[in-house]
């Protein structure tokens, strides 16, 4: 499966492109004119065609591919492009894109949709293009708000207590996320899954309940064993998990859904002293990530990291985007640049700030600055939700999922965040790297990568702009200029082009 990813990338747009093609060939927007030098001569082609797929926040384009654009070569008096491309200066190798299976959204595919609704929409969300090939996804440990009841996987009777974890077990995991789980690795069995617990059994807590209070001490390493039963029980199904992180949300008491506080002190403790040396000799590799929460304290995982003990089983950050900014990233990579950074948790809703869609916010805002500040993966929140942003217990009452599900028909909608994942994981493969590209164009953001072994170069470009904006683009000798309609997202994908000297050192990161 790994290898046909990224087969056909130059070949005929695909039935379903083709479709949503036609569905908007009404709509003209007029090929870019080629480059002309300061005399006005156009300057030749060098047969090296660019595929665009564009989508609008008016939403009358959506993914929708375009009529090829051909590059044209260099000459002397072009003078330089808005966007310069660099695939010597490279950055992080991207790990993927994906979606949180949640409690309610794993009811819903199995509960709300046939088997063949249920088929479709695992192959559209996992299997390659036309799908979005989604290679990550995060599950919980427990109940979220996103769940059907509040629970974790080892409860007790008020006034008991299990530290030997004797009644741990997976039952309701079974009913609905492990099968699904199950299918959607036979469509992709190099899906990279995180983990992560809402709260501890409320035995092992301050308020002997799963709404508030935090972790007694004495029970972290049992904590940690409880963990540590997950990975095993899970494993036993099939399934494996790439990564864990030790609390969702550990700074946040939710009120109306399982949390649980847990200090920078007691996590670096857990990891150091318990998960992580439980962890170290494991096959496959768990990774443990950091933090799990918003950009705006960067201080905390910073506060973990600096912990000697803690810091060498730690893999990375993991980030939520309800908070701060994506700059917090760029500053824990500075001081840990050895450390990676994933965006583990951001979700769109029906809120007034959304009433003009959130194509624009997701592409721009929280993908492309992440990536821009070390993401190596971004992974939204609820997959599917139904028509009334649930079901929940608590929480969020307006978040969307990537697809909304009909809760009687089983009919999906895609949601305006499903497009602008789609700009990224549709073209974006697994082990890409990101590549310097510098941007002069004011009101236009970006973002560049080349595919692995030498592969395609993805340009991501969105223009905040009321306005279409022409915008150029230069990469070796590949050449061209493309004018983006007024508030849209673009994709652009060609073989690279030769450098025009050679190359300095590369400046390669994690």
């Amino acid at each position: 499966m790994g290898e046909t990813r990224g087969i056909g990338r130059w070949a005929a747009v695909s039935s379903v492109a083709l479709l949503t093609l036609l569905a908007v060939s009404a709509v003209h927007w007029p090929r870019p004119e080629p480059f002309a030098n300061t005399t006005g001569e156009v300057l030749p082609a060098t047969g090296v065609m660019v595929q665009v797929w564009l989508s609008t926040a008016d939403r009358r384009l959506r993914l929708a591919q375009q009529p090829d654009v051909m590059a044209e070569e260099r000459g002397a008096d072009t003078g330089t492009a808005d966007v310069v491309i660099d695939l010597a200066h490279t950055y992080q190798t991207m790990t993927g894109f994906g979606a949180a299976l949640t409690d309610s959204s794993a009811w819903l595919i199995r509960n709300k949709m046939s088997a063949l609704q249920r088929a479709a929409l695992l192959h559209e969300m996992f299997g390659p293009p036309p799908g979005l090939d989604f290679n990550m996804l995060r599950i919980t440990i427990g109940a979220s708000d996103f769940s059907l009841q509040h629970y974790t996987l080892d409860d007790m009777p008020a006034g008991q207590t299990d530290p030997g974890l004797q009644h741990f077990n997976v039952a309701v995991a079974q009913r609905n996320v492990i099968p699904v789980l199950q299918d959607i690795l036979a469509i992709h069995p190099g899906l990279r899954i995180i983990a992560s617990p809402w709260s501890a059994p409320a035995w092992m807590k301050t308020s002997a309940n799963l709404i508030s209070g935090s972790l007694l001490e004495q029970y972290e390493p049992n904590y940690a064993a409880y963990l540590v039963h997950f990975l095993d029980a899970f494993k036993g199904y099939g399934i494996p998990i790439f990564a864990l992180t030790l609390q969702n949300e550990p700074a946040f008491e939710p009120l109306t859904y399982p949390g649980m506080e847990l200090t920078a002190d007691a996590r670096a403790r857990i990891i150091g002293q318990y998960l992580g040396p439980a962890l170290a000799a494991r096959k496959p590799k768990t990774l443990i990530l950091g933090w799990d929460h918003n950009w705006d304290t960067p201080n905390q995982p910073l506060s973990v990291l600096a912990d000697p003990t803690a810091n060498r089983y730690v893999a990375g950050v993991a980030w939520h985007c309800y908070a701060g900014d994506p700059s917090a990233q760029t500053t824990v990579h500075r001081a840990y640049p050895g450390k990676d950074a994933y965006l583990t948790e951001c979700s769109g809703g029906d809120w007034p700030s959304a009433k003009n869609g959130e194509l624009l916010l997701f592409a721009r805002n929280i993908l492309m600055m992440s990536i821009k500040n070390w993401a190596r993966g971004a992974v939204y929140w609820n997959l599917v939700l139904d028509e009334d942003h649930g079901p929940h217990a608590g929480g969020c009452d307006q978040c969307k999922g990537v697809v909304t599900v009909d809760a009687q028909t089983g009919e999906i909608s895609r949601n305006d965040e499903y497009y602008a994942f789609a700009h990224f994981s549709r073209f974006v493969l697994p082990g890409a790297v990101r590549v310097k590209s510098g941007n002069t164009q004011t009101g236009v953001h970006q973002v560049a990568f080349q595919n692995p072994d030498h592969g395609s170069v993805v340009l991501v470009a969105v223009n905040g702009n009321a306005k279409a904006t022409r915008l150029s683009v230069e990469q070796g000798d590949v050449r061209f200029r493309y004018d983006l309609p007024a508030n849209s997202v673009a994709t652009f994908e060609w073989p690279p082009g030769a450098p025009d000297a050679p190359a300095p050192a590369a400046s390669v990161a994690r």
